[in-house]
């Protein structure tokens, strides 16, 4: 299948340049490129795209306007093209709020050389987006992400973290852990899953990829509408009741035991099953310290992250669950955990939360 893509960005810098990385790829065909969505509308109206390349700040229609006509006529997977700066953070967290897929980051200066150097993230994206299942925003709008990482070089697992763990040999305590892994369309579940849950809930960690400077802006949209606490995670930050960690973009967290309780450990690393933060350092972490004491719980994503460390969290006696296909926005991590064996329970998304408050009780 030929993906059919249209690029929306005032720099001609930037259209000349992505249209020409992807002439050279046979599955995706640039349709149009335009400065602003005006140009753009008059132009999709005769040959609509599969997934549209979306700058933020342009003139006579800004981006975020944009996408909110489009998912609200005829919703279709967006690519938010944004600096990589706490203010374009900011605008980027309500764009995608507006129901955008994923992001790719550009630096303001070296454009051309980023662009051209960073071609294997702008592939990811376009392919992962053309298959995600886009839903208009429900109340108060949704965010999704990717964190793309350079998909060049080897595809390290765990192992370059930490050991696997053996077997479970935790002491029960009366802190529980709850662990959630996600990719694309995760920051939309995890903003319906998150404002489902009371103040007592347990304690949460949370890997979402996402890039860095962008977890910030995401965990403090969460706290400002959830009952608990959501915060980007912190080193030794305490894993406590009502309070969900972000692991912050560009680091991987782990989760370590000090008597009878749990905190974060917060460290730089290579990409982990192509990623940074990564799922699977997350959840061998839990299994290695916290075993039968936690449950895990992967939800929506593109590709295998996650898979092998919900199964070693099922293999030290955690509770485990996947979402399942049809609540998912891409159904690759949980399809992966599942065919791994690692998964107990298979749920939708709207049950996510019961099983988190259930857990607690």
């Amino acid at each position: 299948m030929t993906i059919k893509v249209m690029i929306v960005d005032d720099s001609s810098v930037v259209r000349l340049v992505m249209q020409d990385v992807l002439i050279k790829y046979r599955d995706i065909n640039v349709i149009g490129t335009a400065p602003d969505p005006i140009f753009a509308l008059s132009k999709m109206q005769n040959d609509w795209p599969d997934v549209i390349v979306l700058d933020i700040e342009m003139p006579r229609m800004d981006g975020i306007t944009f996408l909110k006509q489009i998912m609200s006529t005829r919703p279709t997977p967006v690519i938010i093209c944004s600096t990589l700066t706490e203010r374009g953070a900011d605008i980027t967290i309500e764009a995608l709020a507006a129901g955008a897929v994923t992001i790719i980051t550009k630096p303001t200066l070296g454009l051309r050389n980023f662009l051209e150097e960073s071609s294997n993230q702008l592939i990811s994206a376009i392919r992962e987006a053309a298959v995600a299942k886009v839903r208009a925003p429900a109340v108060r709008g949704s965010v999704s992400q990717l964190n793309h990482e350079r998909m060049s070089g080897p595809k390290l697992t765990a192992d370059a973290i930490m050991e696997a763990p053996s077997t479970d040999r935790h002491l029960p305590t009366t802190e529980k852990i709850i662990a959630l892994g996600t990719s694309t369309g995760g920051t939309q579940a995890l903003e319906v899953v998150l404002q489902a849950l009371p103040a007592t809930c347990p304690g949460i960690v949370i890997v979402q990829h996402m890039p860095e400077k962008f977890t910030q802006s995401f965990a403090n949209r969460l706290n400002s509408i959830c009952a608990i606490e959501v915060c980007e995670a912190k080193n030794n930050d305490r894993i406590v009741p009502g309070r969900a960690l972000i692991a912050p973009g560009g680091k991987h967290m782990l989760v370590k035991r000090s008597g009878a309780q749990y905190h974060v450990e917060v460290i730089d690393g290579p990409l982990i099953s192509r990623h940074r933060p990564s799922v699977d350092v997350l959840f061998r972490s839990v299994a290695k310290s916290a075993g039968k004491n936690a449950i895990g719980v992967i939800m929506t994503g593109m590709g295998d992250d996650g898979a092998r460390g919900l199964k070693e969290m099922h293999d030290v006696g955690a509770s485990t669950y996947a979402q399942d296909e049809q609540s998912c926005v891409v159904f690759g991590m949980p399809k992966e955990a599942i065919g791994m064996g690692g998964v107990d329970h298979i749920v939708s998304l709207d049950k996510i939360s019961q099983v988190i408050y259930q857990y607690g009780r």
